[in-house]
Protein backbone atom coordinates (compact mmCIF):
# COMPACT_ATOMS: atom_id res chain seq x y z
CA UNK A 1 0.00 0.00 0.00
CA UNK A 2 1.71 3.11 -0.74
CA UNK A 3 -0.60 5.59 0.70
CA UNK A 4 -3.16 5.75 3.44
CA UNK A 5 -4.93 8.90 2.29
CA UNK A 6 -8.71 9.51 2.32
CA UNK A 7 -8.63 11.66 -0.69
CA UNK A 8 -5.88 12.55 -3.36
CA UNK A 9 -4.49 15.87 -1.34
CA UNK A 10 -4.17 13.89 2.80
CA UNK A 11 -2.30 11.84 4.07
CA UNK A 12 -2.01 10.16 7.49
CA UNK A 13 1.24 11.28 9.38
CA UNK A 14 2.13 10.45 13.12
CA UNK A 15 4.09 13.89 14.99
CA UNK A 16 5.13 14.14 17.68
CA UNK A 17 8.10 13.96 20.74
CA UNK A 18 8.99 10.94 22.86
CA UNK A 19 11.99 9.88 25.13
CA UNK A 20 13.84 8.72 21.98
CA UNK A 21 14.88 11.80 21.08
CA UNK A 22 13.42 14.31 23.79
CA UNK A 23 14.62 14.39 27.32
CA UNK A 24 12.17 15.35 30.10
CA UNK A 25 12.44 19.27 30.08
CA UNK A 26 11.15 19.41 26.64
CA UNK A 27 9.10 16.69 26.96
CA UNK A 28 7.36 18.34 29.55
CA UNK A 29 6.58 21.57 27.09
CA UNK A 30 5.01 19.75 24.81
CA UNK A 31 3.01 17.85 27.63
CA UNK A 32 -0.82 17.77 27.40
CA UNK A 33 -3.31 17.83 29.91
CA UNK A 34 -6.55 16.76 29.94
CA UNK A 35 -7.68 20.19 29.52
CA UNK A 36 -5.10 20.97 26.99
CA UNK A 37 -6.26 18.04 24.44
CA UNK A 38 -9.79 19.29 24.78
CA UNK A 39 -8.37 22.69 23.71
CA UNK A 40 -6.33 20.49 20.87
CA UNK A 41 -9.05 18.70 19.16
CA UNK A 42 -11.93 21.55 19.22
CA UNK A 43 -9.26 23.52 17.48
CA UNK A 44 -8.44 20.97 15.10
CA UNK A 45 -12.17 20.98 14.07
CA UNK A 46 -12.44 25.16 13.53
CA UNK A 47 -9.10 24.38 11.26
CA UNK A 48 -10.75 21.49 9.38
CA UNK A 49 -9.03 18.41 10.27
CA UNK A 50 -11.28 15.41 9.84
CA UNK A 51 -9.61 12.86 12.19
CA UNK A 52 -7.03 12.43 14.37
CA UNK A 53 -6.22 11.21 18.33
CA UNK A 54 -4.03 12.56 20.67
CA UNK A 55 -1.59 10.37 22.99
CA UNK A 56 0.14 12.44 26.03
CA UNK A 57 2.48 10.18 28.69
CA UNK A 58 5.40 10.53 30.82
CA UNK A 59 7.18 9.09 27.81
CA UNK A 60 5.24 10.73 24.66
CA UNK A 61 3.08 13.38 23.13
CA UNK A 62 2.18 12.66 19.97
CA UNK A 63 -0.94 13.01 17.23
CA UNK A 64 -1.71 10.67 14.89
CA UNK A 65 -4.19 11.66 12.05
CA UNK A 66 -4.85 13.20 8.29
CA UNK A 67 -3.63 16.82 7.23
CA UNK A 68 -2.39 17.57 3.63
CA UNK A 69 0.94 19.09 5.34
CA UNK A 70 2.19 17.71 9.12
CA UNK A 71 2.51 21.29 9.81
CA UNK A 72 -1.02 21.14 10.11
CA UNK A 73 -0.72 18.47 13.10
CA UNK A 74 2.49 20.61 14.30
CA UNK A 75 0.90 23.35 14.72
CA UNK A 76 -2.03 22.00 16.70
CA UNK A 77 0.80 20.70 18.96
CA UNK A 78 2.31 23.81 19.38
CA UNK A 79 -0.37 26.23 19.81
CA UNK A 80 -1.95 24.23 22.73
CA UNK A 81 1.56 23.42 24.86
CA UNK A 82 3.94 25.37 26.13
CA UNK A 83 6.24 24.09 23.00
CA UNK A 84 7.56 26.26 20.45
CA UNK A 85 8.12 24.89 16.51
CA UNK A 86 11.49 25.46 17.02
CA UNK A 87 12.42 23.10 20.00
CA UNK A 88 9.71 20.58 17.68
CA UNK A 89 11.99 20.83 14.97
CA UNK A 90 15.27 19.83 17.14
CA UNK A 91 13.38 16.79 19.02
CA UNK A 92 10.44 15.41 17.05
CA UNK A 93 9.66 12.76 14.40
CA UNK A 94 7.27 13.34 11.97
CA UNK A 95 6.03 9.85 9.94
CA UNK A 96 3.75 9.73 7.03
CA UNK A 97 1.47 6.81 5.90
CA UNK A 98 3.21 3.42 6.15
CA UNK A 99 6.34 4.53 8.33
CA UNK A 100 2.87 6.31 10.42
CA UNK A 101 1.20 3.31 10.77
CA UNK A 102 4.32 1.02 11.81
CA UNK A 103 4.78 3.81 14.72
CA UNK A 104 1.31 3.56 16.45
CA UNK A 105 1.75 -0.10 16.14
CA UNK A 106 5.32 -0.08 17.76
CA UNK A 107 3.87 2.22 20.28
CA UNK A 108 0.94 0.31 21.15
CA UNK A 109 2.37 -2.88 21.34
CA UNK A 110 5.12 -1.85 24.06
CA UNK A 111 7.97 -2.14 21.40
CA UNK A 112 8.73 1.53 21.65
CA UNK A 113 7.98 1.99 25.09
CA UNK A 114 11.28 3.23 27.26
CA UNK A 115 11.20 0.55 29.29
CA UNK A 116 10.87 -2.46 26.73
CA UNK A 117 7.38 -4.30 26.84
CA UNK A 118 5.72 -1.60 29.12
CA UNK A 119 2.18 -1.81 27.36
CA UNK A 120 0.32 0.79 29.20
CA UNK A 121 0.32 3.17 26.37
CA UNK A 122 -2.16 1.23 24.73
CA UNK A 123 -5.12 2.50 26.74
CA UNK A 124 -3.67 5.80 26.62
CA UNK A 125 -4.39 5.58 22.64
CA UNK A 126 -7.75 3.74 23.54
CA UNK A 127 -8.53 6.72 25.56
CA UNK A 128 -7.41 8.78 22.81
CA UNK A 129 -9.54 7.34 20.34
CA UNK A 130 -12.56 7.78 22.25
CA UNK A 131 -12.04 11.39 23.37
CA UNK A 132 -11.47 12.06 19.23
CA UNK A 133 -14.43 10.05 18.50
CA UNK A 134 -17.19 11.56 20.84
CA UNK A 135 -15.28 14.73 19.40
CA UNK A 136 -16.59 14.08 16.08
CA UNK A 137 -12.89 13.66 14.61
CA UNK A 138 -12.45 9.36 14.17
CA UNK A 139 -13.31 8.20 10.46
CA UNK A 140 -13.26 4.52 9.83
CA UNK A 141 -9.92 4.35 9.00
CA UNK A 142 -8.50 5.42 12.65
CA UNK A 143 -11.02 3.14 13.99
CA UNK A 144 -10.03 0.30 12.14
CA UNK A 145 -6.44 1.05 12.91
CA UNK A 146 -6.41 1.80 16.36
CA UNK A 147 -8.70 -1.87 16.81
CA UNK A 148 -5.69 -3.24 14.87
CA UNK A 149 -3.25 -1.85 17.16
CA UNK A 150 -5.02 -3.38 20.29
CA UNK A 151 -5.79 -6.52 18.45
CA UNK A 152 -1.72 -7.00 18.21
CA UNK A 153 -1.16 -6.15 21.96
CA UNK A 154 -3.55 -8.66 22.97
CA UNK A 155 -2.11 -11.38 20.62
CA UNK A 156 1.28 -9.77 21.86
CA UNK A 157 0.72 -10.41 25.53
CA UNK A 158 -0.74 -13.71 25.05
CA UNK A 159 1.52 -15.01 22.24
CA UNK A 160 4.59 -13.70 23.59
CA UNK A 161 6.96 -13.24 26.85
CA UNK A 162 7.20 -9.43 25.85
CA UNK A 163 5.88 -8.33 28.78
CA UNK A 164 6.53 -10.85 31.21
CA UNK A 165 7.06 -9.55 34.81
CA UNK A 166 6.37 -6.72 35.93
CA UNK A 167 8.50 -3.73 34.15
CA UNK A 168 6.92 -0.76 33.93
CA UNK A 169 7.42 2.91 34.84
CA UNK A 170 5.61 2.04 38.09
CA UNK A 171 7.28 -0.90 38.34
CA UNK A 172 10.84 0.52 37.88
CA UNK A 173 10.82 2.95 40.37
CA UNK A 174 9.90 0.54 43.08
CA UNK A 175 12.92 -1.59 41.67
CA UNK A 176 15.28 1.11 42.11
CA UNK A 177 14.05 1.78 45.56
CA UNK A 178 14.63 -1.93 47.01
CA UNK A 179 17.89 -1.18 45.44
CA UNK A 180 19.04 1.45 46.83
CA UNK A 181 16.85 1.50 50.31
CA UNK A 182 18.38 -0.63 52.86
CA UNK A 183 14.96 -2.33 55.02
CA UNK A 184 12.93 -0.91 52.64
CA UNK A 185 9.94 -2.60 54.73
CA UNK A 186 10.33 -0.14 57.76
CA UNK A 187 11.45 2.57 55.91
CA UNK A 188 8.74 5.30 55.76
CA UNK A 189 7.10 6.02 52.00
CA UNK A 190 5.11 9.01 51.08
CA UNK A 191 3.44 9.09 47.61
CA UNK A 192 2.20 12.37 46.37
CA UNK A 193 -0.15 12.06 42.93
CA UNK A 194 -2.64 8.94 42.84
CA UNK A 195 -3.31 9.41 38.98
CA UNK A 196 -2.58 6.41 36.47
CA UNK A 197 1.07 6.07 37.23
CA UNK A 198 0.63 6.70 41.00
CA UNK A 199 -1.87 4.10 41.52
CA UNK A 200 0.14 1.45 39.88
CA UNK A 201 3.44 2.66 42.02
CA UNK A 202 1.49 2.20 45.41
CA UNK A 203 0.39 -1.44 44.15
CA UNK A 204 3.70 -2.35 43.17
CA UNK A 205 5.20 -0.85 46.15
CA UNK A 206 2.28 -2.87 48.82
CA UNK A 207 3.36 -6.28 46.33
CA UNK A 208 6.77 -5.78 46.51
CA UNK A 209 8.31 -4.08 49.56
CA UNK A 210 5.59 -5.45 52.30
CA UNK A 211 5.71 -1.86 53.31
CA UNK A 212 2.53 -0.85 55.38
CA UNK A 213 4.24 2.55 56.20
CA UNK A 214 3.20 4.13 53.72
CA UNK A 215 1.40 7.64 53.12
CA UNK A 216 -0.75 8.56 50.79
CA UNK A 217 -1.28 12.52 49.59
CA UNK A 218 -3.35 13.72 46.67
CA UNK A 219 -5.07 17.05 45.56
CA UNK A 220 -8.42 15.76 45.73
CA UNK A 221 -8.36 13.67 48.99
CA UNK A 222 -11.18 11.54 47.64
CA UNK A 223 -9.08 9.47 44.78
CA UNK A 224 -6.35 8.79 47.58
CA UNK A 225 -8.84 7.62 50.13
CA UNK A 226 -10.24 5.29 47.62
CA UNK A 227 -6.87 3.34 46.75
CA UNK A 228 -5.73 3.84 50.23
CA UNK A 229 -8.95 1.75 51.16
CA UNK A 230 -8.24 -1.03 48.66
CA UNK A 231 -4.68 -1.39 50.56
CA UNK A 232 -5.73 -0.33 54.11
CA UNK A 233 -3.00 3.22 54.15
CA UNK A 234 -3.12 6.32 55.19
CA UNK A 235 -4.41 9.53 53.49
CA UNK A 236 -3.22 12.54 54.59
CA UNK A 237 -4.37 16.35 53.80
CA UNK A 238 -2.61 17.95 50.61
CA UNK A 239 -2.23 21.16 53.08
CA UNK A 240 -0.13 18.80 55.54
CA UNK A 241 2.80 17.66 52.19
CA UNK A 242 5.38 19.73 53.79
CA UNK A 243 5.13 18.41 57.55
CA UNK A 244 5.22 15.14 56.07
CA UNK A 245 7.75 15.33 53.97
CA UNK A 246 10.10 15.44 56.69
CA UNK A 247 8.69 12.24 58.13
CA UNK A 248 9.25 10.19 55.18
CA UNK A 249 12.86 8.58 54.16
CA UNK A 250 11.17 8.13 50.47
CA UNK A 251 9.16 10.84 48.54
CA UNK A 252 7.51 9.73 45.13
CA UNK A 253 6.05 12.11 43.05
CA UNK A 254 3.59 11.44 40.44
CA UNK A 255 1.18 14.42 39.78
CA UNK A 256 0.13 16.00 36.89
CA UNK A 257 0.69 19.39 37.46
CA UNK A 258 2.21 21.55 35.07
CA UNK A 259 4.72 23.47 36.86
CA UNK A 260 7.36 22.18 39.89
CA UNK A 261 5.06 21.14 43.02
CA UNK A 262 8.42 20.17 45.27
CA UNK A 263 11.10 22.88 45.73
CA UNK A 264 13.91 23.11 48.34
CA UNK A 265 11.71 25.79 50.34
CA UNK A 266 9.11 22.91 51.24
CA UNK A 267 11.68 20.58 52.21
CA UNK A 268 13.12 21.04 56.18
CA UNK A 269 14.86 17.81 56.40
CA UNK A 270 17.36 16.33 59.31
CA UNK A 271 17.95 13.34 57.40
CA UNK A 272 18.82 11.31 54.13
CA UNK A 273 15.52 11.44 51.49
CA UNK A 274 15.04 9.98 48.29
CA UNK A 275 13.05 11.79 45.78
CA UNK A 276 11.72 10.01 42.59
CA UNK A 277 9.71 12.56 39.77
CA UNK A 278 7.70 10.01 37.55
CA UNK A 279 5.78 13.06 36.15
CA UNK A 280 6.40 14.85 32.96
CA UNK A 281 6.58 17.88 33.21
CA UNK A 282 8.72 17.45 36.23
CA UNK A 283 7.18 18.20 39.17
CA UNK A 284 10.27 18.18 41.46
CA UNK A 285 12.63 21.33 41.02
CA UNK A 286 16.23 20.71 40.29
CA UNK A 287 17.20 23.17 43.31
CA UNK A 288 16.32 20.24 45.73
CA UNK A 289 19.95 18.38 44.95
CA UNK A 290 21.62 21.71 46.20
CA UNK A 291 20.11 20.34 49.79
CA UNK A 292 22.85 17.88 51.76
CA UNK A 293 21.38 14.27 52.03
CA UNK A 294 18.58 14.79 49.21
CA UNK A 295 19.48 12.22 46.17
CA UNK A 296 16.74 12.66 43.09
CA UNK A 297 15.82 10.20 40.37
CA UNK A 298 13.32 11.08 37.63
CA UNK A 299 11.81 8.43 35.21
CA UNK A 300 14.64 8.88 32.74
CA UNK A 301 16.77 7.74 35.18
CA UNK A 302 14.71 4.20 35.66
CA UNK A 303 14.61 3.67 32.23
CA UNK A 304 18.70 2.61 32.56
CA UNK A 305 18.15 -0.46 34.78
CA UNK A 306 18.16 -3.57 32.88
CA UNK A 307 17.46 -6.80 34.62
CA UNK A 308 16.73 -10.90 33.75
CA UNK A 309 13.47 -9.45 33.12
CA UNK A 310 13.94 -6.90 30.38
CA UNK A 311 16.89 -9.49 28.99
CA UNK A 312 14.22 -12.26 28.32
CA UNK A 313 11.64 -9.93 26.90
CA UNK A 314 14.19 -8.92 24.11
CA UNK A 315 14.50 -12.66 23.61
CA UNK A 316 10.80 -12.50 22.10
CA UNK A 317 10.96 -9.13 20.05
CA UNK A 318 11.17 -11.09 16.74
CA UNK A 319 7.98 -13.09 17.72
CA UNK A 320 6.33 -9.76 18.61
CA UNK A 321 6.96 -8.13 15.11
CA UNK A 322 6.10 -11.04 13.17
CA UNK A 323 2.41 -10.88 14.65
CA UNK A 324 2.90 -7.23 13.87
CA UNK A 325 3.97 -7.53 10.57
CA UNK A 326 0.85 -10.01 10.15
CA UNK A 327 -2.23 -7.24 11.74
CA UNK A 328 -0.97 -4.77 9.32
CA UNK A 329 -0.89 -6.78 6.43
CA UNK A 330 -4.75 -7.25 7.27
CA UNK A 331 -5.02 -4.05 7.76
CA UNK A 332 -3.83 -2.93 4.57
CA UNK A 333 -5.60 -5.65 2.91
CA UNK A 334 -8.75 -4.02 4.00
CA UNK A 335 -7.47 -0.14 3.31
CA UNK A 336 -6.80 -0.97 -0.35
CA UNK A 337 -10.12 -3.03 -0.17
CA UNK A 338 -12.49 0.08 1.02
CA UNK A 339 -9.93 2.20 -1.59
CA UNK A 340 -10.66 0.65 -4.60
CA UNK A 341 -14.54 -0.48 -4.17
CA UNK A 342 -15.72 2.88 -5.10
CA UNK A 343 -13.59 2.45 -8.40
CA UNK A 344 -14.75 -0.99 -8.92
CA UNK A 345 -18.71 0.23 -8.17
CA UNK A 346 -18.42 3.16 -10.52
CA UNK A 347 -16.65 0.63 -13.54
CA UNK A 348 -19.39 -1.56 -13.10
CA UNK A 349 -21.90 1.20 -13.25
CA UNK A 350 -19.89 2.44 -16.46
CA UNK A 351 -20.39 -0.68 -18.26
CA UNK A 352 -23.68 -1.03 -17.05
CA UNK A 353 -24.43 2.36 -19.18
CA UNK A 354 -22.36 0.69 -22.06
CA UNK A 355 -24.36 -2.31 -21.76
CA UNK A 356 -27.66 -0.54 -21.88
CA UNK A 357 -27.16 1.54 -24.88
CA UNK A 358 -25.96 -1.63 -27.12
CA UNK A 359 -29.05 -3.93 -25.93
CA UNK A 360 -31.32 -0.30 -26.37
CA UNK A 361 -29.46 0.10 -29.87
CA UNK A 362 -29.62 -3.73 -31.10
CA UNK A 363 -33.15 -3.93 -30.24
CA UNK A 364 -34.23 -1.39 -32.58
CA UNK A 365 -31.61 -3.33 -35.48
CA UNK A 366 -32.59 -7.34 -34.98
CA UNK A 367 -36.22 -8.46 -35.43
CA UNK A 368 -37.02 -10.98 -32.21
CA UNK A 369 -34.11 -9.82 -30.46
CA UNK A 370 -34.18 -12.17 -26.97
CA UNK A 371 -33.49 -9.13 -24.68
CA UNK A 372 -33.27 -11.61 -21.82
CA UNK A 373 -30.77 -13.60 -23.22
CA UNK A 374 -28.75 -10.38 -24.05
CA UNK A 375 -29.23 -9.19 -21.02
CA UNK A 376 -27.98 -12.36 -18.79
CA UNK A 377 -24.59 -12.81 -21.08
CA UNK A 378 -24.12 -9.09 -20.61
CA UNK A 379 -24.24 -9.70 -16.81
CA UNK A 380 -21.82 -12.25 -16.66
CA UNK A 381 -19.44 -10.75 -18.47
CA UNK A 382 -19.62 -7.68 -16.60
CA UNK A 383 -19.33 -9.56 -13.61
CA UNK A 384 -16.28 -11.28 -15.44
CA UNK A 385 -14.40 -8.07 -16.44
CA UNK A 386 -15.24 -6.35 -12.57
CA UNK A 387 -13.43 -9.35 -11.14
CA UNK A 388 -9.71 -9.01 -12.87
CA UNK A 389 -9.60 -5.70 -11.59
CA UNK A 390 -10.48 -6.23 -8.38
CA UNK A 391 -8.25 -9.14 -8.33
CA UNK A 392 -5.43 -7.00 -9.89
CA UNK A 393 -6.07 -4.84 -7.09
CA UNK A 394 -6.06 -6.65 -4.42
CA UNK A 395 -2.91 -8.16 -5.61
CA UNK A 396 0.24 -6.93 -3.21
CA UNK A 397 2.64 -6.17 -5.87
CA UNK A 398 -0.61 -3.83 -7.18
CA UNK A 399 0.63 0.15 -6.82
CA UNK A 400 -2.95 0.86 -6.00
CA UNK A 401 -3.36 4.11 -6.51
CA UNK A 402 -1.66 4.40 -9.83
CA UNK A 403 -3.97 1.34 -10.80
CA UNK A 404 -7.31 3.53 -9.55
CA UNK A 405 -5.84 6.51 -11.88
CA UNK A 406 -5.35 4.05 -14.91
CA UNK A 407 -9.16 2.70 -14.91
CA UNK A 408 -10.48 5.97 -13.92
CA UNK A 409 -8.70 7.94 -17.40
CA UNK A 410 -9.53 4.52 -19.77
CA UNK A 411 -13.10 4.43 -18.62
CA UNK A 412 -13.53 7.45 -18.13
CA UNK A 413 -15.10 7.46 -14.78
CA UNK A 414 -15.06 9.92 -11.34
CA UNK A 415 -15.20 7.70 -7.98
CA UNK A 416 -16.26 9.92 -4.19
CA UNK A 417 -13.50 10.65 -2.34
CA UNK A 418 -14.34 8.22 0.81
Amino acid sequence: MENNNTSRHQYFYAVGLSYRKADAETRGKFSLDSAGKAALLQQAKQEGIDSLIVTSTCNRTEIYGFAQHPFQLIKLLCDNSRGSIEEFQRAAFVYKNNEAIAHIFRVGTGLDSQILGDFEIISQIKTGFTESKAAGLANAFLERLVNSVIQASKRIKNETELSSGATSVSFASVQYIMNNVANISHKNILLFGTGKIGRNTCENLVKHTKNDHIILVNRTREKAEKIAGKFNLVVKDHDLLPLEIPKADVLIVATGAQEPTIDKDILVLDKPLLILDLSIPKNVHDNVKELPGVTLVHLDDLSTITDATLENRRLHIPAAEAIIEDIISEFNDWTNARKFAPTINALKEKLNSIKDSELDFQRKKISNFDEEQAEIISQRIIHKITTHFANHLKDRDTVVDESIEWIEKVFRIETPVQ
